[in-house]
């Protein structure tokens, strides 16, 4: 695909004065990488800088607190109530900018989610103290993530864990706000966003689920939404007439007990925008347990994008939309009117060079996101960001890929995940690469994988598509041998050759109905694990390959698969780790009967908690 495939994503746009040479924008996200004073750290600094660098018009920070220590939502935030911030805000927004990206701050004050109040000892600051706490999140987490979360967390003061904020507390908060945004404005940012979404102290007065009060900041949504004008108004007032100045808004609460609806999201955009709003940012939430995470960390493609065509079709400003949105669905979303921008987070995290491909017609060069909700899973337990299929992501300096001082001829031994990274950074830095597999395709356990989940299929097809791109020598359907490593003459050798998995132990594991890891993959797949099988095991092996060569298409295994498999209706499987329930996800589509045993107190506790 070339860049006029992009026509529509690649074109400049604008947000009141402010120019983007595209519209692609970095979405906020929490990543943990600020210091534990409010600073900015130099891995932060890089984090951003990177993404910059990869092309994308818009960066914008993730939440930024503007009453700091006060309501930050995490011990490692950063802060924007004092000129002290400034020094390192700044050198951001100069390497941002020497990109030649725009860079806007996300503000917010994380009400009843304000972990940072919570280690501090102080009260949580809500509109109502009636509110529903969050505690139903703690049944999707495991024991030792509850530690992680709770483990710094203070005692609960006198009064209580709630605060009701009076009238003079609203104010001077509201004060806050605009006071961040005007330094902001002096530290170089071209934009402030207002994050009135996803449980924060905004959202809390905007939701009549949260929002009890009988006086003026409650009650009807003019008196809801107070809040949030309000702040727009005085930060107006602040930073002028031109300055950008938008809010991230939920067009609805999903799943929530009188929430916020889609028409009280649309008239809240309205007044929004009478406000002084540049733009609006239409994201979604949804109820206080660990199933709302889908509503705003969406995994259905392009979820969000109806509730960014209604606000887009009621107001006059731009209107940004998020929720996994890949450039295709960017560019047909952009091109009919239904938004201005696309906001990408994960995409961005995988690939930071995303927009600057597309520019230059590498489409099929850009890493994939497999939507594992890694990245975003860290913050809840307290760990920085990191990304499944980048590891340079957040660790910018710590793997910097320099042409090597002494170009060597290296064999990799191993054709999966590991085995393709290893040769491609390796041909990346100048090295020959011969790379042995003894089956006779790319993948190893990811190309199984993506039998049961499609998307690891497409980090395994971009792997071997960037090795033969790239040159490396192919030797599939070959063994290694300590003979051939020998002959091979190489100067270094990469042994990825996976894990061992151990035979179970299981009573009756021999029965012909009972099938392990190794033979279900032969028989999904064929490969060398089928010399174990059974006689009959191993016609129903050959019988399929035979069929559709479905060893070299996993598609064409999902699909036959979905008309026959040779299991019974009522499938047993043994461990409930994130094998097991994608597993038993993939037999459930097919009609099969499933029962997840599990011998520990947990399922899947390696899998990110918001696709748990």
């Amino acid at each position: 695909m070339t860049a006029s495939d992009y026509r529509h994503l690649l074109s400049p746009g604008r947000i009141g004065p402010l120019e983007l040479r595209n519209r692609i924008v970095l979405a906020p996200m929490g990543s943990f990488l600020a210091g534990a004073d409010g600073h900015i750290t130099e891995r932060h600094r890089r984090f951003y800088e990177e993404r910059a660098r990869g092309g994308a018009g818009l960066i914008t920070t993730e939440v930024v607190a503007v009453d700091y220590p006060r309501g930050a939502a995490m011990t490692h935030q950063l802060g924007l109530s004092d000129d002290v911030f400034l020094p390192g805000l700044r050198d951001l927004v100069e390497r941002v900018h020497a990109h030649g990206a725009k860079i806007s701050v996300q503000l917010q004050h994380a009400g009843k989610v304000a972990t940072k109040d919570l280690v501090d000892g102080r009260p949580l600051s809500v509109p109502s103290k009636d509110v529903v706490a969050m505690e139903g999140v703690l049944n999707d987490l495991t024991a030792s993530e509850i530690a992680a979360i709770t483990s710094g967390y203070g005692k609960i003061p006198p009064g209580g864990m709630f605060r009701e904020l009076d009238e003079s507390e609203i104010l001077r908060i509201v004060g806050c706000f605009a006071s961040a945004a005007e330094r902001a404005k002096r530290a170089g940012f071209d934009a402030v966003e207002i994050h009135a979404g996803h449980g924060y102290l905004v959202h809390e007065f905007l939701s009549p689920h949260c929002n009890l009060r009988k006086d003026r900041w409650g009650g009807p949504l003019e008196n809801r939404a107070r809040f949030l004008l309000e702040i727009l108004r005085e930060t107006r007032t602040l930073v002028g007439p031109d300055y950008p100045v938008w809010m991230r808004l939920d067009a609805e609460e999903k799943d929530v007990p009188n929430g916020i609806t889609r028409e009280a999201a649309v008239e809240t955009a309205r007044m929004a925008e009478s406000a002084g709003a540049s733009a609006v940012h239409v994201t979604r939430y949804g109820g206080p347990s660990g199933i709302g995470f889908n509503a705003m960390i969406v995994h259905e493609p392009g979820e969000l994008l109806p509730h960014a065509a209604e606000i887009k079709r009621a107001v006059g400003i731009p209107v940004i939309a998020v929720g996994r949105i890949d450039p295709e669905t960017a560019e047909r979303a952009i091109a009919a009117g239904h938004c201005d921008f696309v906001a990408m987070e994960r995409q961005l995290l995988a690939d930071p060079e995303l927009p600057k491909k597309l520019a230059e017609g590498r489409r099929s060069e850009i890493r994939p996101c497999v939507h594992c909700y890694s990245c975003v899973g860290q913050i809840f337990v307290n760990e920085p960001v990191k990304c499944a299929v980048n590891p340079a992501c957040a660790r910018e300096d710590e793997f910097p890929i320099e042409p090597a001082a002494r170009p060597r001829h290296v064999l990799v031994v191993g054709g999966g995940p590991a085995g393709m990274e290893a040769a491609r950074v390796a041909l990346l830095r100048g090295h020959r690469v011969t790379l042995v597999e003894r089956e006779q395709q790319l993948g190893g356990t990811l190309f199984f994988s993506s039998l049961v989940y499609e998307p690891n299929g497409e980090l395994a097809a971009w792997l071997a598509a960037e090795i033969r791109r790239l040159g490396v020598e192919l030797r599939l359907g070959v063994e290694a041998t300590p003979e051939l490593v020998r002959a091979s003459g190489a100067d270094a050798v990469v042994v990825a050759v996976g894990a061992r998995r151990e035979a179970s132990q299981l009573a009756g594991g021999n029965l012909p109905h009972v099938l392990s890891g190794d033979a279900l993959r032969a028989l999904l797949a064929g490969g060398k694990e089928a010399a174990g099988l059974s006689a009959m095991q191993r016609v129903i092996v050959g019988a399929g390959r035979r069929l559709l060569k479905i060893g070299e298409r996993p598609d064409r295994v999902r699909e036959l698969s979905k008309r026959w498999m040779p299991l019974g209706r009522r499938v047993a499987v043994v461990g409930g780790g994130i094998v097991g329930l994608e597993l038993a996800e993939f037999l459930v589509e097919r009609g099969r009967q499933v029962c997840v045993i599990e011998e520990g107190p947990d399922f899947a506790p390696q899998m990110a908690i918001p696709r748990r």
